[in-house]
């Protein structure tokens, strides 16, 4: 399963990593002269958790529409896909396991960023994301699957789930 998921990823990102080099450039050339300029203070591991949400938005970008992996005909029926796939197989591993893990991070970034609490506001960020992506991919030529909405979600809802459970660790640590 590991070198099925490793094999996954290295085939979904092959051309990005010129790209990954120019935006990382970009973005930290700015941020760093913004706050040079402005007189503020650093936090490394502040400015480095942002620079990783940018580079996941734009490695969201590339495989929701760049990539082309069309599988057939768009589907409008709850869970048809997801019962679909033999557990543990290729397909179930990339179209099941892979949505899910797709929105995790996501999850985890939107519940830092807006502090959240309870899992309502992830999962519902979450849903409008997911269901815009997959009515862009009707547009361009893709398919629109409601079962990646649903997957999607639940990685938004997971991603939630390891913040909350890493805050409360962070609460139990001592303070220096």
């Amino acid at each position: 399963m590991a070198s099925t998921l490793r094999g996954m990823i290295t085939s979904y990102f092959p051309d990005v990593w010129p790209v990954i080099i120019i935006i990382t450039v970009i973005c930290c050339s700015l941020r760093i002269s913004y706050l040079i300029l402005h007189q503020e203070k650093f936090c490394f591991y502040k400015e480095l958790f942002m620079l990783f949400f940018i580079l996941y938005v734009m490695c969201l970008f590339e495989v929701v529409t760049i990539q082309d992996d069309n599988y057939g005909l768009s589907n409008f029926i709850p869970f048809r896909e997801i019962f679909r796939y033999q557990v543990g197989s290729r397909l179930f591993i990339k179209n099941i396991i892979g949505n899910i893990l797709l929105f995790l991070p996501y999850g985890y970034f939107a519940s830092d960023y807006l502090k959240v609490k309870k899992p309502f506001w992830i999962f519902f960020l979450t849903m409008i994301v997911s269901f815009t992506i997959e009515v862009v991919q009707l547009y361009i030529g893709r398919t629109f699957d409601v079962d990646d909405i649903i997957l999607n979600t639940i990685g938004g809802g997971v991603g939630f789930f390891i913040y909350y459970v890493l805050e409360r660790g962070k609460e139990r640590l001592p303070s220096f």
